[in-house]
């Protein structure tokens, strides 16, 4: 397992593993997924994986419960990070809710707490009060952001008057716009983006088809899997097949090798079982020659889904099959 170079009591893993799943339904991942947790962290810590990444809102906060009783004593060789949902993130909202993270996930320090979404209306000057204050009573050890813009990401760090150590952002081949500003940035400023989604939910994975559509709500609703889409991606998962098939490695492992090439970029794939976390944990060791990356990225800007206001008359004749 590689980690990410940035100063961290605890190393980052270059391929965490997110939780969004634990204790959520609409996945489709069956009734029985909650008992798999346990075996899915336990089989993480063991393939290096240090990273894990949880949300107030996932389940309406079982998500951070069922992965701090996972982690269980081992909470210490991990760096968990969770986030709040910016309903009101005015500062003492902020400390109130990281205390309650905290206690679901049974961590005396969260080790990354970040902004969930960017607030439409209440800027960062209060938001980020709150984290400095959590900060300096030891309850915070870094501060993160999330679906933050550059210009947000560079406001929310001079609020806090201290790095703001990530930006967590959808990245993967399938949506590769965190290449032109946010990359390049964290590079200069040794800081991290934490790619979420970076298969795509399962896009890249090359296992969909028009003919074999993905169960689950999440993913029915996402316009990537709609059968044009499917078939404008054609390009783009048949060299992604030939730069897995170099390597002895499926699609999936591929796709992650390509997010976390950057030295600045980790991924929080999520897991449906104890293989697919040991998989997924095992494409941090893929490393890419410079034109398997070219041919990636150029296939990459190549593709064009139907997306917004264009893919949402299919996405509703879909739903109602």
């Amino acid at each position: 397992m590689r980690y990410a170079d940035v100063a961290a009591t605890t190393p980052i893993s270059k391929i965490g593993l997110g939780t969004w799943q634990f204790g959520s339904r609409e996945w489709g991942y069956g009734g029985d997924y909650e008992r798999r947790v346990d075996a899915i962290v336990r089989r993480a810590l063991e393939a290096g994986i240090t990273l894990f990444d949880s949300a107030e809102a996932y389940a309406f906060g079982r998500s951070e419960r069922l992965l701090g009783a996972a982690l269980g004593d081992a909470r210490e060789r991990a760096f968990v990070a969770t986030k709040i949902l910016p309903i009101l993130p005015v500062s003492g909202v902020v400390q109130q809710r990281a205390i309650a993270s905290a206690a679901r996930l049974g961590v005396r320090t969260i080790d990354l707490y970040q902004v969930h979404q960017p607030n439409p209306v209440v800027r960062d000057g209060t938001t980020m009060a709150g984290m400095r204050r959590l900060q300096d009573v030891g309850l915070v050890d870094h501060v993160g952001v999330s679906n933050y813009s550059l210009t947000r990401w560079q406001d929310a760090e001079r609020a806090l008057g201290r790095p703001v150590l990530s930006n967590q952002v959808q990245y993967s081949l399938a949506h590769a716009a965190p290449e032109a500003d946010l990359l390049p940035y964290a590079a200069a400023r040794h800081r991290l983006v934490i790619a979420y989604s970076p298969l795509a939910q399962g896009f890249l994975s090359g296992r969909y088809s028009a003919q074999n559509p993905p169960a689950g709500s999440v993913r029915r609703m996402n316009p990537l899997f709609l059968p044009a889409n499917l078939e404008r991606a054609e390009r783009l998962l048949a060299v992604l097949r030939e730069v897995a098939d170099a390597h002895g490695v499926t699609p999936s492992q591929a796709a992650l090798a390509y997010v976390v090439h950057h030295p600045n970029v980790v991924a929080i794939p999520g897991a449906s079982s104890a293989e697919q976390v040991e998989e997924n944990a095992a494409a941090a060791d893929v490393v890419l020659a410079d034109d398997e990356y070219e041919a990636l990225r150029t296939a990459a800007s190549a593709f064009r889904p139907l997306t917004g206001v264009a893919a949402v008359p299919m996405l509703l004749a879909g739903l109602r099959r």
